[in-house]
């Protein structure tokens, strides 16, 4: 379950930075071999982000330990990150991957850290949760990730800034299940054969395509045949076809076919190349008990349009699947999906037209088969391909192949499904430059909330509580309906609290116009932007940084900020909290530990189950099904007060968990707002031209079966901020918890 706000997936492939010497790896971590022609460390050279705006250098001034370290520096006001990596071309025997080192921060306004990528795997890390900004003295971090021996290409390790300031870091170590990687095994695992197959690893091949309302048909049959046999071929499965290349392959006489029978016998013809799968004599069915979705094959069995004999071969294909092991994906952790093997081609900024239909193809395959949520989308999508196809094929540059991507993304309504890489045409389309002040949609208004800083004096010509009506001259509500459907959320409310950050308030004109309600007065301010990158977002998140995570209120009511807490101060918070007459849980915030079996007893009485699961199958893909029973937390019946939650549309996927968790107690009330409606572990989905997205990857809901995804999760009282409060500096909700307590 993974946070809202932004991160950097930095799927760099680089040169190598070790060395091999009678098969022992040796690892430049201490930065002390320098190259004489760059005078940096060996091996830290790949260089990331917006390097333009970033130095970086070696030091022999400020060290940790030995002659050098190294830097990374902000330029001016404009950078977004900038990163250095470090690529290990080799995989390991082994189960973990531990990297340690120093850090030394300086005046960092975004956030620093070190970062670790298992290419080839989901696995992945940046330190952004950890949030380390300001200036701190040289301190040791540790980055710990699951490693997937059969499944890992490289592992790429490096160091980031975010914003403005300065760090330094040194005494880099890697280490595979505890050992340095200079002592650890390598795997002598040979490659597998779509691995080998890169005869389109840098061009599909695929010319113009005019878009012909036959050739859209032909593309839509042959998109949806293709993902079919990459989920359900034996010979897919194993590893032997890289299905990339098989796309590319068979699409050109695709696209030439005059008529469905044409494209049929051209797929058909490709299909018998690709192999026949052998009888499976035991062929495993499904019962109706505990489905939650059943599979959706489109159109490629229907007889109408499907050439007889290719809908037979499908159909010995589906009943001859595989059973084993995927090599395009497997179940992980409780069940959600973990798509492996998928390519990045990172270096394609604007992918050509096969590539292109290559992200639409694979995105909407996944989503097919696997994702838990398919019927909650709020459309048929058997028809969000034929639907897509034009927009990628007609995207014209890289911000038009962003854009359709966003698109495509958003349409399946989850909050998770954002595009979380950092896309060139995307920041283009929205921006460098932001007003230095927060607006929040309340009671339907765009409402200023707070300043980031009192730049170019904007505290004295915009008022909190003032409504903005217009942007720039166009109307809030024109400016909405344009920007929805490239807004990745569940439900309308969980939009409106993206789109000001990621839209709305942003421009590449560094003049911004803002037609205000005042007072009953409708009045224009210019108001000058700052460099987006300099502004702290991450005080959206975390308002009061300097307040404790837990305290008390007027000696009477505990309070608990689930963004704060950690495990290790619960004793101390059952003490301070013993005599209380009840609790408020901010839950307008993402925890920073997993609470529902260390906290949750504290508070909870009573035996009732909390949640239920669905998942999906690699061996029927398509197919969810219910977990036997649902699942519960044993109680400790310590705390016998009132706990009263508050959630609005900031509480999001593990924040909704646990407040589910929260909720199987008889003395929990949960006020507030619609939540974000994210529920559920994420999957990583790696699309070309490195965009990287997530879906929730498992179906969450009450043990009653009502659902959470798109609805968020059941409210007792509706309360919400207005703005009248605003512009009174109250916290409503809040305030409304306590007197619930106190009543």
């Amino acid at each position: 379950m993974k946070p809202k706000f932004f991160f950097f997936f930095l799927l760099i492939i680089g040169p190598a930075c070790i060395c091999i010497a009678q098969a022992q790896v040796v690892l430049n971590g201490g930065l002390e071999k320098i190259d004489p022609v760059s005078k940096l460390p060996v091996a830290w050279q790949n260089f990331m982000g917006d390097k333009d705006n970033y130095d970086f250098k070696t030091d022999s001034g400020i060290v940790q330990q030995g002659k050098y370290s190294m830097s990374i520096s902000s330029k001016n006001n404009d950078g977004n990150f900038g990163a250095v990596s470090c690529v290990i071309p080799y995989t390991f025997k082994g189960r973990q991957v531990q990297l340690k080192g120093f850090l030394k921060t300086e005046n960092v306004t975004g956030y620093a850290g070190f970062w670790v990528r298992i290419d080839g795997t989901a696995a992945f890390d940046n330190m952004q949760k950890q949030n380390i900004h300001g200036t701190n003295d040289w301190q040791e971090y540790t980055i710990t990730l699951p490693y997937d021996n059969k499944n890992a290409i490289n592992i790429n390790a490096g160091a980031l800034l975010s914003g403005k300031g300065k760090i330094w870091f040194d005494n880099i170590r890697l280490f595979i299940d505890g050992k340095s990687i200079e002592k650890a095994s390598l795997s002598t695992s040979e490659l597998f054969n779509a691995q080998k197959d890169t005869a389109f690893s840098k061009a599909s091949g695929i010319g113009s395509i005019a878009g012909t309302e036959q050739e859209l048909k032909n593309l839509t049959l042959l998109g949806q045949v293709w993902g079919f046999v990459k989920y359900h071929l034996p010979a897919v499965a194993k590893g032997d076809i890289n299905m990339d290349a098989e796309l590319f392959r068979v699409m050109p006489a695709v696209i030439k076919a005059q008529n469905y029978a044409e494209a049929c016998a051209a797929i058909e013809q490709w299909v018998d190349k690709l192999g026949v799968p052998a009888d499976c004599s035991d062929f495993h069915t499904f019962k109706d008990r505990d489905i939650a979705q059943k599979p959706d094959y489109g159109e490629i069995f229907d007889r109408s349009i499907v050439s007889a004999s290719l809908a037979d071969k499908l159909a010995a294909i589906l009943k001859n699947r595989d059973f084993g092991k995927n090599y395009y994906v497997a179940m992980t952790g409780v069940g959600n999906p973990d798509f492996t093997h998928e390519l990045p081609y990172k270096n394609m900024d604007y992918p050509d037209n096969g590539f292109r239909l290559l992200c639409l193809f694979r995105y909407w395959n996944m989503i097919q088969y696997f994702y838990p949520y398919k019927h909650l989308i709020g459309q048929d999508w058997d028809k969000t391909l034929p639907d897509f196809i034009p927009r990628f094929i007609e995207a014209k540059d890289a911000e038009a192949y962003d854009l359709a991507a966003m698109a495509l993304i958003s349409s399946i309504h989850d909050t998770h499904a954002n595009i979380w890489s950092n896309l060139k045409g995307l920041s283009d389309y929205r921006g460098k430059y932001a007003p230095p002040f927060q607006a929040k949609f309340i009671e339907n208004k765009l409402v200023i909330t707070a300043y980031y800083n009192d730049t170019l004096g904007v505290k004295d010509k915009i008022k909190t509580g003032d409504i903005i009506t217009a942007i720039n001259g166009v109307g809030v509500e024109e400016l909405i309906k344009k920007y929805l459907p490239i807004t990745a959320a569940s439900n309308y409310e969980t939009q409106l609290r993206d789109m000001p950050r990621n839209y709305l308030l942003r421009s590449n004109n560094p003049d911004f116009t803002f037609e205000l309600l005042r007072g009953g007065n409708i009045i224009t301010v210019n108001q000058g932007g700052i460099a987006y990158t300099k502004l702290n977002y991450l005080s959206v998140y975390n308002p009061n940084p300097n307040d404790p995570g837990y305290r008390l209120i007027d000696k009477q009511i505990g309070y608990l900020y689930p963004g704060k807490y950690f495990n290790k101060d619960l004793p101390a918070i059952k003490e301070l909290f013993k005599n209380t007459k009840g609790i408020v849980i901010d839950m307008r915030c993402y925890p920073s530990e997993f609470m529902p079996f260390t906290f949750v007893p504290y508070i909870k009485t009573g035996d009732a189950k909390f949640v239920k699961f669905t998942f999906g199958s690699v061996f029927y893909p398509g197919l969810f099904q219910s977990a036997k029973s649902p699942l519960g937390i044993k109680a400790a019946n310590e705390y016998k007060g009132k706990v009263v939650v508050i959630v609005n549309e900031e509480s999001q996927s593990q924040a909704e968990y646990t407040t589910m968790a929260f909720q199987s107690s008889p003395n929990v009330i949960v006020i507030g707002s619609t939540t974000a409606g994210a529920d559920g572990n994420v999957s990583t989905i790696i699309l070309p031209g490195g965009i990287t997205t997530l879906i929730s990857g498992i179906g969450i809901l009450y043990p009653d079966g009502t659902e959470t995804q798109r609805k968020g999760v059941k409210i007792d009282e509706v309360v919400k901020p207005t703005i009248a409060g605003i512009k009174a500096g109250l916290d409503e909700p809040l305030e409304r918890a306590k007197t619930i307590i106190g009543e």
